[in-house]
């Protein structure tokens, strides 16, 4: 018996290794890879980022690997009549799959280990990445697209050519909001970043200036400082580690008692002076914007920890259906085997994930069963075909 499981567990990491390798390069090399270099990086932070970003996809192609690769295993093996002479020997089937549960299980587990710790950190290594060569990327991207834009800001940069850090004729741009825009034309210029100040300085020398009043004015040299586009957003509940989500938890629940405590205690004072209309601005907003927002946030972060459990025990249940349903189907292709138990995976389970996400964040569904739904239709699945396999 551990021989022959043995031999079942060595193909499917066989079969599973050269599928994942596979899968993730044409991931990376042929999507990722492309966004990134036309997105104006140049190659080595490609390189360097490259290490951060494997890992990081791994939890999304790990289930759909170990599923192809169970359909082929098992389906070759059923297919030769292996499994019947296993089973004419008197050898459990369930027994020949336990190769398969117990990967399904292991990946399970690391599959959950590089969502809630592997993808953090790598999305913080990413950003770090990104700051400490962000000269490099910003000169990058006007020597490639020889402009920048920045909407938010109302700023653009157009270039003729790039040397080192010298901007060759560059065309600035500003347009305040609500007003007409500023143009300035120089012959050079060089640019500096403080990272500290998190600022931009721009360097211009010789050139002239347009202003609303179609009026120039000739400059032989003009520094401008504008911020970095930098993102001040709260991390994603995704990028974040369960533990840090319960910190988060336990503060937002500490805030909604003393926001609790704090309405009583005004509403208790209004109601003794007889201020009823501040009584009801209170209630309607102020208070109700703070719990709805506190709350939302809440639902956000405790979907988010149901559904990284979740997604990683998908991985068990994709190996206990596919394995069986191999086996009852040995005379297909396993490509053939892998589509028919993948379709409904796609039209079922997925949607299925979707959907109790979002009504578990709006708080219309409990995620401690919502996010937990589609693995109970996957494994109900499961256990009946892994009936039929063992009873024939």
């Amino acid at each position: 018996m551990r021989l022959l499981q043995r031999y079942i567990l060595i193909e499917l990491l066989k079969v599973f290794t050269f599928i994942l390798s596979v899968l993730t390069f044409l991931l990376v090399f042929v999507g990722i890879f492309r966004e990134i270099t036309e997105a104006g990086l140049g190659p080595v932070h490609v390189l360097q980022i490259l290490p951060y970003i494997v890992p990081s996809l791994m939890p999304f192609t790990i289930p759909a690997t170990l599923l192809l690769t169970v359909c082929v295993v098992y389906g070759r093996l059923s297919g030769d009549q292996e499994i019947t002479v296993a089973k004419a020997a008197g050898i459990n089937a369930l027994s020949l799959l336990f190769p398969a549960l117990a990967l399904g299980a292991v990946l399970s587990i690391t599959s959950l280990i590089l969502s809630d710790q592997v993808i953090p950190w790598a999305v913080g290594n990413i950003k770090q990445v990104v700051a400490s060569a962000i000269e490099d990327i910003f000169l990058d991207i006007l020597r490639n697209q020889h402009r920048y834009i920045n909407r938010d800001q109302g700023i653009s940069i157009a270039v003729t050519d790039v040397q080192d850090s010298k901007l060759i004729g560059p065309v600035f741009r500003y347009t305040p909001s609500g007003r007409k825009p500023i143009t300035m034309k120089f012959e050079e210029a060089t640019i500096k970043f403080d990272l500290k100040k998190e600022e931009i300085i721009l360097h211009m020398e010789r050139g002239t200036l347009d202003t609303p009043g179609n009026s120039q004015i000739s400059l032989k040299e003009h520094d401008f400082t504008f911020p970095l586009q930098n993102d001040k957003k709260p991390p994603k509940p995704r990028h974040m580690t369960v533990h840090t989500i319960v910190k988060e938890l336990n503060g937002l629940n500490e805030k909604l008692e003393l926001t609790k405590k704090e309405r009583d205690i005004e509403t208790a004072f209004a109601l003794v002076i007889g201020d009823y209309d501040s009584l009801k601005e209170f209630k309607l907003n102020r208070f109700d914007i703070i719990f709805k927002e506190n709350k939302k946030k809440i639902q956000k972060y405790n979907t988010e920890i149901q559904n990284r459990f979740a997604l990683a025990a998908s991985c068990f249940c994709f190996a206990l259906l596919g394995a069986p349903f191999s086996i009852l189907q040995a005379r297909r292709q396993f490509l053939t085997n892998f589509m028919i138990c993948f379709v409904p995976i796609l039209v079922i389970y997925y949607p299925v994930v979707l959907l109790m996400m979002n009504l578990s964040k709006n708080g219309s569904v409990d995620p401690r069963w919502g996010m937990w739904l589609a693995n109970i239709i996957l494994a109900t699945a499961a256990l009946f075909v892994l009936r039929k396999v063992l009873k024939h």
